[in-house]
């Protein structure tokens, strides 16, 4: 393929390679993607089929950047913690048992849909 320049990134081509070792039902594929400036590179992705593939390269994609952008600016997250954790103040009374089951159902709840979303990202690999 020619160096093209597009307007935005593109999956050229997926070609499957076979099924997931590991997980029944999923498949191994390799995307062709074009970038802006005209560069080309293979990227494997695993799926149930080539549409939900292309899906979890877009996310994995997505979670690759806004990783990125946590480590350098660490005191945005700090303050969302700090607000997530002291949101409970407001919802109950300092003094009941309630008060306990905001604060660390927050933080669960928290962790519950970050480990949730990266076992998403990175099934069937």
């Amino acid at each position: 393929m020619a160096n093209k320049k597009y307007d935005k990134r593109r999956a050229l081509f997926c070609k499957l390679l076979g099924e997931s070792k590991t997980y029944k039902g999923y498949y191994k594929y390799l995307v062709t993607i074009g970038e802006k400036d005209g560069t080309i590179h293979k990227q494997p992705v695993y799926g149930r089929d080539m549409q939900s593939a292309l899906n979890r390269l877009i996310n994995k994609e997505l979670t690759y950047k806004v990783e990125k952008k946590l480590e350098t600016n660490t005191g945005w997250v700090f303050l969302a913690w700090l607000a997530v954790m002291v949101t409970p103040a407001f919802l109950a009374d300092y003094n009941s048992p309630w008060f306990l089951l905001y604060v660390f159902g927050s933080v669960v709840v928290l962790a519950s849909i970050a480990v949730w979303w990266y076992s998403y990202v990175n099934r069937g690999e």
